[in-house]
């Protein structure tokens, strides 16, 4: 049957029967149909009764499967979007009551287990929301329902879907972040595993006495038990992982636990009855034979979470040391057909050694077996750290499973024969290793890095952790046989790759362990023998060339004395194409192993320059021979390294580089983390030729432009490096550099202050190289930027804050440089119209009130105490400027004040500061000054507190009377600051020259041979900077004479002002000397 739909989509009411139809035209071969129906159901979302519809509409057993798988599907994604009581357009409270009560029933009876899945998926959606407020008896209906079709005479399909249900719920809950969650989970744990455990061991006890007895009776009396004990073994898998933190405790648990141990036993033997075959004799079909091996893979599964997740647990749990046993047990068995049988590799072509197989059933389980004795030694050596609190009880436990496994399990015996075992038959290539190596070497040599998780899937890599632990554990027991075996295979006569390669892996990952041991002797062994093993033209020994690499990037990091030349030379050879043993994966583990010989410390550029160009040349071609994007971004990785630590060194060889990484660049298309890579090298190499960059700068000008862009696409993804990149060349670029190109990326700095992180930080990093370079243009950009910035400034933390004043500062020192008072007069109309100026004095007046308001209900300011510097470092230079000017801007700014909640007692000055809502120019610069001279205290920068005390003393110089009434504090200030600054800078012990100590008087005595344009730039400023250039001495002197005569003469001020001032105060100033 075919339907047209005839009016737009919007348009369609919402009905069963229209629902049914738009379902139907969703599952056409109408491409159409199928586009106009699914958008009519995404405009019935929001309808009220859409999902009870859906619902209602599955439920219909008559209506076609792929109507009801439809509906399913789209009541679980609309549980996803729209379950949640905050969502947008959540679901109705009555739709979901509607839902919840059918859903349950529904899942239970479904015939179709596709079905089934999806109805239970949604429920177990809806359970991690609405349980235990809304849906409390969840757990109580699938427990009866349990109970109910458990029974061997129950019905076994409704134990299914009942079982499945119960599969998501748990595993939706136990995947939760939140901690209710598994409270939530733990709480109905115990009634869950009683119920299952009876489930699960009929079942199992059926299934295994049949294939036993070789009698089909029983499987045909109870079909599907197979299936039902893997289900309830999942969900009891879960359970005790998730909800048990002390499952050792339980009766039940450790009951349940001696069962599954000898099931395992038993499924195993059978198993290995038959060769490892699968078991075909009374089962009905393949898909049950494989659910038994799956039934080993789930035991072995519940050993390996618990013994991570719960280590104490699982070593107080019965016969837990027996069980870590039994899986060595079964690895040694395992180790002995694993690995190639033969060295003969005569046929000159690795990969002929058979096709690549799946991993089997054993190798899976000793793999499991490995990462348990793994979690143990972990237990034992490197316990999980836990801010959780614990019980005495819960801490003698820990101490007691640590006891147990290190007296029972990890016996000196013991760990020396896993060491043996592991060096000698699990470093060993496979023939699947092998093959993969030749037919995908990107993807074997990648998964060979054992980086992250990847490890927990390769025996190979997971031997090599478990190595590890016990060489570092147990070195004196370990390190002498394992010098033995490096000693007796480290010989050029002895040609057995395969196992060379074994020890010099072991040798290589003991490296930290073994740089202690002097009788190690790998500098000899460097220099005699393995740079002539990767000479030898012979099949099979590109083998030993990749394990040369890795040797030496595991070594040269920890021994600084070896001869580092001849390991450049040995790369070198390694990274050379036209030898045919050479083939992609020694040539890609070489370029990965080059990044930590280069990277160490002890790298001297000089040694590597001979084969620079070679070694860099190789690279950059095998950048563009390998598929794999993190391949190509870990050679670049290597290349960038070398970039870095060759530093100027690499200058002669930059250009050659330069010229091969557009194509680079081309090749990565839309791959950004290659991208990233590669502007970090041009970073790198900008920074190394310093200003000889600009050469540079028509590859490098438009890829910071692209990459910064407001909205466009590159940037999301390289911004970071951009501005990386941006940052380097405005470092390193002169005056005769600029250029239009950099002028025109200014623009692109604004959309940066609006990211308030990391984009915001180097953007106003740049945009002070900016000021520095081309201060007049930047002065042309003042609206816009401060624009931008104020509004930030209000709520911006103390490291932003700190940017922002940075800049502003800036202007006006460079307004100052170029144009005197006119030019800061002008400016300061900006900051004015900006608001900045009110944002200042809001903060401060926050403070000010903060401070003057004692007692248990005062505000608390969110001003902090540096920011506040940085406020009056602002003020300072306007009043060094001219006081006038400050005092004007006061004036004309208006701020916002807080009303502050107070009952204390305050002075009557300044209740009429505080109170009053338009307060004069005089009363601003009163609680101003009052503030700031309080505030001078808390600096502790040297120049930042001479600035501040020369901008005092500059308003002093007015001679107005909000100014001479801090006539004490002043002196006090001025007091400490000629203290503390003027020194005495003669070398005869006979003559007195005192002088400021911040004072510069040559400007090259400030130079350094490695200072940058940029840092050139920032002496100039501040060599003609108030602080360093005005003796803090004669400055005071000055300036107090000057105000001295604007307050009416000497007379007028002694009677008004100096009258007020403490005598110990004005004794101290006056032995200064200045007056």
């Amino acid at each position: 049957m075919s339907f047209a739909i005839e009016v737009p989509a919007e348009s369609v009411p919402l009905s069963t029967e229209t629902l049914y139809k738009i379902l139907q035209s969703s599952t056409s071969d109408d491409q159409q149909q199928v586009q106009t129906g699914a958008q009519q159901l995404q405009n019935w979302e929001k309808t009220p009764g859409f999902y009870s519809s859906l619902q209602s509409l599955y439920l219909n057993y008559s209506l076609p499967v792929k109507i009801r798988y439809l509906a399913v599907i789209q009541l679980k994604n609309g549980v996803d979007k729209y379950w949640r009581k905050t969502a947008t357009n959540a679901i109705r409270p009555d739709e979901k009551a509607t839902i919840r009560s059918r859903c349950l029933q529904s899942a239970i009876e479904e015939p179709d287990h596709r079905l089934a899945l999806q109805i239970s998926l949604s429920i177990a959606k809806v359970v991690r929301h609405d349980y235990p407020h809304d849906w409390s008896d969840i757990f109580d209906k699938i427990i009866n329902s349990l109970r109910s079709h458990g029974t061997l005479n129950g019905n076994p399909n409704h134990l299914y879907g009942t079982q499945l249900v119960l599969l998501y719920i748990v595993k939706e809950l136990s995947t939760a972040k939140l901690q209710r969650s598994r409270v939530q989970l733990q709480y109905v744990a115990p009634e869950i595993v009683n119920v299952l455990s009876t489930v699960y061991l009929e079942r199992v006890n059926i299934w295994l006495t049949a294939i036993a007895n070789q009698n089909d009776d029983d499987l045909d009396k109870y079909p599907g038990c197979v299936s039902q004990s893997l289900l309830a073994l999942r969900i009891l898998r879960r359970l005790i992982i998730a909800a048990y933190d002390f499952p050792n405790r339980d009766p039940r648990i450790r009951d349940l636990w001696g069962s599954l141990l000898m099931h395992f036993s038993e499924i195993l033997n059978l198993l290995g009855s038959t060769g490892g075959k699968p078991i075909e004799v009374n089962l009905s079909s393949a898909d049950e034979c494989t659910k038994v091996e799956a039934h080993l893979i789930q035991i072995t599964k519940l050993h390996l979470g618990v013994a991570k997740s719960q280590p104490a647990g699982f070593a107080l749990l019965p016969d837990a040391v027996y069980l870590a046993e039994g899986y060595w047990s079964i690895i040694k068995g395992f180790s002995r057909n694993y690995g190639l049988t033969t060295t003969d590799l005569s046929t000159g072509k690795i990969g002929a050694h058979g096709d690549v197989e799946e991993p089997s059933l054993l190798e899976r389980i000793a793999l499991q077996g490995l990462l348990i004795l793994r979690a143990c030694a972990k237990m034992v050596f490197n316990p999980a750290q836990t801010f959780k609190y614990q019980r005495d009880e819960d801490k003698e436990e820990k101490k007691l499973a640590k006891q147990v496994m290190m007296d029972e399990l990890f016996s000196a015996v013991f760990a020396a024969e896993v060491m043996q075992t592991l060096v000698t038959k699990f470093f060993v290539f496979t023939s699947r290793d092998l093959k993969e190596w030749e037919e995908e070497p990107d993807e074997w040599e990648k998964s060979q890095e054992g980086g992250g998780e990847d490890w927990e899937f390769s025996i190979r890599t997971c031997a090599e952790k478990l190595f590890l632990d016990l060489i570092l554990n147990f070195q004196e027991l370990l390190v002498p046989p394992l010098l033995i075996y490096f000693e007796s295979v480290a010989k050029l006569g002895n040609e057995d790759v395969m196992l060379k390669d074994s020890i010099y892996g072991a040798v290589g990952l003991a490296a930290p362990v073994l740089e202690h041991y002097p009788e190690t002797g790998f500098g000899s062994f460097l220099e005699n023998t393995l740079v002539n093993e990767v000479q030898i033209q012979q099949p099979g020994y590109n083998i030993l060339r990749r394990r040369a690499a890795i040797m030496l990037g595991q070594w040269l990091p920890v021994e600084e004395t070896l001869n580092r030349p001849l390991v450049y030379q040995i790369f070198q050879h390694l990274l050379n194409r036209s030898d045919n043993l050479n083939d992609q994966v020694v040539r890609v583990t070489a370029a990965r192993q080059l990044k930590n010989v280069i990277d160490p410390f002890e790298f001297n550029p000089t040694e590597f320059e001979p084969f620079a160009v070679s070694i860099l040349q190789t690279l950059l071609d095998l950048t563009g021979e390998v598929e794999l994007p993190d391949t190509k971004i870990a050679i670049l990785a290597t290349i960038s390294t070398i970039v870095c630590r060759m530093e100027q060194s690499i200058k002669p060889y930059a250009d050659f580089i330069i010229s091969l990484l557009p194509a680079l660049w081309n090749q990565a298309g839309k791959e950004y983390l290659m991208k990233q890579r590669i502007l970090g090298i041009l970073s790198s190499l900008c920074a190394a030729v310093r200003t000889e960059s600009r050469g540079y700068h028509p590859l490098v000008l438009p890829l910071i432009k692209s990459s910064t862009e407001p909205n466009s696409e590159t940037g999301i993804y390289l911004l970071e490096d951009a501005l990386d990149l941006w940052a380097t060349v405005m470092v390193q670029v002169t005056s005769e550099g600029i250029s239009p190109d950099i002028v025109a990326l200014i623009p692109n700095l604004f959309p940066l202050y609006e990211s308030l992180s990391e984009g915001l930080r180097k953007g106003l990093e740049i945009t002070e190289l900016y000021i520095h370079l081309i201060p007049s243009v930047m002065l042309s950009y003042t609206t816009s930027l401060l624009g931008a910035l104020v509004p930030i400034l209000r709520d911006a933390n103390r490291e932003a804050s700190g940017l922002i004043t940075s800049v502003t500062e800036l202007l006006i020192r460079y307004a100052d440089n170029l144009g005197g008072l006119p030019a800061v007069t002008e400016l300061t109309q900006t900051l004015l119209h900006s608001q900045l100026i009110s944002v200042i004095l809001s903060g401060l007046n926050d403070a000010y009130r903060t401070h003057q308001t004692p007692g248990p209900k005062k505000i608390s300011v969110n001003l902090d105490g540096v920011v506040e510097t940085d406020y009056f470092n602002i003020l300072s230079r306007l009043a060094i400027a001219d006081p006038q000017l400050l005092f004007s801007a006061v004036a004309a700014s208006s701020y916002i004040k807080r009303s502050v909640p107070y009952f204390g007692t305050r002075s009557r000055a300044t209740e009429e500061i505080l109170g009053s809502n338009d307060p004069s120019a005089e009363q601003k610069m009163s609680w101003l000054l009052t503030e700031w001279i309080d505030h001078m205290d808390q600096i502790t920068n040297p120049a930042s507190e001479k600035l501040n005390i020369l901008a005092l003393t500059s308003m002093f110089s007015t001679g107005q009377p909000w100014m001479l009434s801090h006539l004490q504090s002043l002196m006090d200030k001025w007091i400490n600051a000629v203290t503390n600054l003027v020194v005495d800078v003669s070398l005869d012990a006979n003559v007195v020259e005192n002088r400021d100590s911040l004072v510069y008087n040559d400007i090259n005595a400030l130079r350094s041979e490695d200072d940058t344009p940029a840092d050139e730039r920032r002496r100039l400023l501040n060599f003609k900077d108030p602080v360093h250039r005005l003796d803090i001495a004669v400055y005071v002197r000055e300036k107090l004479e000057a105000g001295i005569a604007a307050s009416g003469g000497m007379e007028e001020f002694q009677s008004e002002w100096v009258t007020n001032v403490d005598k110990d105060v004005l004794a101290a100033f006056g032995a200064l000397g200045i007056m």
